[in-house]
């Protein structure tokens, strides 16, 4: 069986022009994306933009696609499960930053290199790169 999921790296640029990541804390207490499975009818973009907003309560604007995560996991009913999940870059355009007490424990933003180093020390490893590659392409440097 194969399942699709998708979110994406939000971000902001402030008042003053200071860029800001947002990270979630899920119902584990880890640091990760907001993202979720594909619904009947969507593309996946339009599954990312959509978890984001359940997730967080902003409306946000595909910049382009940053990478994909593959996994196996074993699922009591359906067993042997594939699993795709699709990050983009999403540029934050409305909304109000109100997380989804049913499905995570918050959200804030972060500056980048403090948003970094969250996920490195908090986060599910192989967000890392999905993190990195959408810094990367803000044109922000990290180790």
């Amino acid at each position: 069986m194969k399942q699709i999921s998708a979110g994406g790296v939000v971000f902001r640029h402030t008042d003053e022009g200071e860029l800001q990541i947002q990270l979630i804390q899920d119902r584990y207490g880890k640091v990760s994306l907001p993202k979720g499975k594909m619904e009947a009818g969507e593309t996946v973009e339009q599954t990312a933009l959509r978890e984001i907003a359940e997730e967080t309560g902003l409306v946000g604007e595909i910049i382009m696609p940053i990478d994909q995560i593959k996994y196996q996991y074993d699922h009591p009913k359906f067993g042997k499960v594939n699993k795709e999940v699709h990050y983009y870059l999403v540029k934050a355009i409305g909304g109000q930053l109100q997380p989804q007490m049913e499905e995570i424990r918050g959200v804030e933003w972060f500056e980048p290199q403090e948003a970094w180093r969250m996920q490195k020390q908090l986060g599910y490893e192989n967000n890392d790169r999905i993190l990195s590659g959408a810094l990367k392409l803000l044109h922000i440097a990290v180790q």
